[in-house]
């Protein structure tokens, strides 16, 4: 039988892999990191975007409301847009 030289690399003890977990563990809390900022980021931007298109709603129907055109109407019905086909 041949003897392992180094026994505590059998059990996962060496220091070499230590090492690289400890890097991986590292390298994923860092990735999970900006992960969860640009999440953030983007749950930000959305929510403006969300606020800014309302803000756009309330105008067009305030503009609609100045110019006398009914907003049930639907788009494009009797409207100057008339293409031939």
């Amino acid at each position: 039988m041949a003897t392992n030289p180094n026994p505590a690399a059998s059990n996962g003890t060496d220091p070499n892999v230590q090492d690289v977990s400890a890097f991986v563990q590292n390298l994923l809390k860092e990735m999970q990191s900006r992960f969860q900022t640009m999440s953030d980021s983007i749950i930000t931007r959305i929510d403006d975007m969300g606020s800014r298109i309302n803000d756009l709603e309330k105008s067009i129907s305030d503009l609609m409301a100045q110019s006398g055109v009914d907003e049930t109407s639907p788009a494009g019905a009797g409207g100057g847009d008339a293409r031939p086909q």
